[in-house]
């Protein structure tokens, strides 16, 4: 966890002329997320989609399998993540449905710096093919 903003700024180094988008939980995104600075200062226009479920979701996944309805130190108390990524200077946006992702998506491109798209998503859906509550009762 945390690779992901290095490494993509990196891979933007190395070739600016891809697109460059890392793909971090907000858990993920808090330990490097300060490296957003680093994007602006080297100007390497990634753009980062941050999974917002207020959660450590995989250790959330585990804890739910073996302990049921036991939940310890996984909730999080996530900042407006758009709005950090703006004071830094880069392009921010909040994405809650589906449809708003694609043109969401465009902007970031064309903003032509670092961009961040805070992508909020329901806590109970966990992973594609389960929810919370499904991994509880098995």
């Amino acid at each position: 966890m945390g690779y992901g903003m290095p490494a993509a700024i990196a891979a933007k180094l190395l070739h600016p002329e891809r697109i460059v988008v890392c793909v971090a939980g907000d858990g993920d995104f808090l330990m490097s997320g300060q490296e957003l600075a680093t994007a602006m200062q080297c100007g390497t226009a990634i753009v980062v989609l941050v999974v917002n479920n207020s959660m450590l979701g995989t250790i959330r996944m585990h804890q739910e399998r073996q302990f049921p309805g036991r939940p310890v130190g996984t909730d999080l108390v996530n900042p407006d993540f758009a709005a950090y990524a703006r004071s830094f200077g880069a392009h921010g946006a909040i994405v809650e449905r589906g449809a708003e992702f694609a043109p969401a998506f465009e902007e970031a491109l064309a903003a032509a710096r670092p961009a961040l798209l805070e992508l909020r998503v329901d806590p109970e859906a966990i992973t594609p093919r389960a929810t919370l509550s499904q991994i509880r009762g098995r």
